[in-house]
């Protein structure tokens, strides 16, 4: 139960951070053709992720991963995490896998996202 409590508390903090970030940056910049609020937590949160997994392995902290890397790191962008098991797969040495989860997780997410676009369109 305390890593359930840990996932939901640093998921509400992700999550929180990810729309400061994106508030902050439109007030920075103002609204861009690029969508940066997305783009800097996904950058950010894939730095923070290879921070907290190497220091949190070396140091032998890894029973914080539910806080950090599920809870934090997880509501602040899901990017972090599909970059962990990327990497993850390429230093195991599994290439060609690694290249067809970044191809499918791409896109199929986004073949997915067009589907529900069109399934909610003919609901109208």
């Amino acid at each position: 139960m305390t890593a359930i409590l840990q996932v939901a508390l640093g998921g509400a903090l992700g999550a929180v951070l990810r729309y400061l970030t994106g508030i902050g940056l439109i007030r920075l910049f103002g609204h861009t053709p690029m969508p940066l609020g997305v783009l800097t937590v996904n950058i950010v949160g894939s730095f923070a992720m290879g921070l907290f997994i190497t220091a949190a392995a070396q140091r032998g902290l890894t029973h914080l991963s539910p806080l950090v890397a599920t809870g934090i790191l997880g509501g602040f962008t899901t990017f972090s995490a599909f970059s962990l098991e990327a990497v993850t797969l390429y230093e195991r040495g599994a290439l060609g896998l690694a290249a067809l989860y970044i191809l499918a997780n791409v896109t199929l997410s986004i073949a997915a996202l067009f589907a529900g676009m069109a399934l909610a369109r003919s609901f109208s």
